[in-house]
C-alpha cells in the first residue's frame, strides 16, 4: 500500500513519515535498504565517538537506537496484526541507549546488526494484507496504523541518518 493509504498520523510522527515520498512501503522499505547500504563507513568511522553537543548520543548510539527501536515496532505490530491484545508498556531511549553497549561495538557491525533487522522487518511487512495494513495499533498515548507504522520505521532512520549528515560530519570536516 501506498503512504497516502494513512488515514491519521499522530503529530509527533508526521515529521518521520513525511520524509517518504508516496509510494508503495515495500519500495520505500527498498529504498531503505539501498540507504543502509551507501552508508560511508569510513566516515563513520573518522567521526567515531565524538559528539556535536555534551549529552548527546554518538553515532554508534544512534544507529543502535534505530535498530533498537524498529525490533520494538515490529514487536508491537506483530502484537496488533495477530491480535494479542495486550498494549506493550513504554521504553526509555535515554536507559536503552545508556545500556547498550554500542560504543564498544564496531560501527560496521551495527550497520549490519540494522540491516538485517531491517530486511527481517520488510519481510514481517509482506506478510500482511490490505486490512492488516489498516489495523490501528494503540500504543503509549499514541494509535496509528500498521501502514503507517511501517513508514514510520523507515521515516525514523532517514531522520536520523540526515542528523548524522547535519551536526557529525561537519566535525571532521
Amino acid at each position: 500500500m501506498k503512504k497516502s493509504a494513512i488515514l491519521t498520523i499522530p503529530e509527533y510522527f508526521e515529521h518521520f513519515i513525511n520524509l517518504i515520498d508516496d509510494i508503495e512501503l515495500d519500495d520505500a522499505f527498498e529504498k531503505s535498504i539501498q540507504q543502509i547500504d551507501s552508508i560511508d563507513i569510513s566516515l563513520f568511522e573518522k567521526i567515531g565517538l565524538q559528539t556535536y553537543a555534551e549529552g548527546k548520543w554518538t553515532v554508534n548510539k544512534i544507529i543502535q537506537h534505530i535498530t533498537d527501536w524498529e525490533r520494538i515496532y515490529c514487536y508491537r505490530i506483530l502484537l496488533y496484526v495477530r491480535h494479542e491484545g495486550t498494549i506493550p508498556p513504554g521504553h526509555d531511549e535515554q536507559k536503552m541507549a545508556d545500556a547498550s553497549n554500542a560504543d564498544a561495538i564496531p560501527i560496521t557491525q551495527l550497520i549490519n546488526e540494522l540491516r538485517s533487522v531491517r530486511i527481517a522487518s520488510r519481510a514481517l511487512f509482506q506478510s500482511f494484507n490490505d486490512e492488516q495494513f489498516m489495523l490501528s495499533c494503540k500504543f503509549l498515548n499514541y494509535e496509528m496504523s500498521v501502514l503507517a507504522l511501517g513508514f514510520n520505521i523507515i521515516g525514523h532512520q532517514i531522520h536520523h541518518l540526515q542528523v548524522i549528515q547535519e551536526r557529525y560530519v561537519p566535525l571532521i570536516h
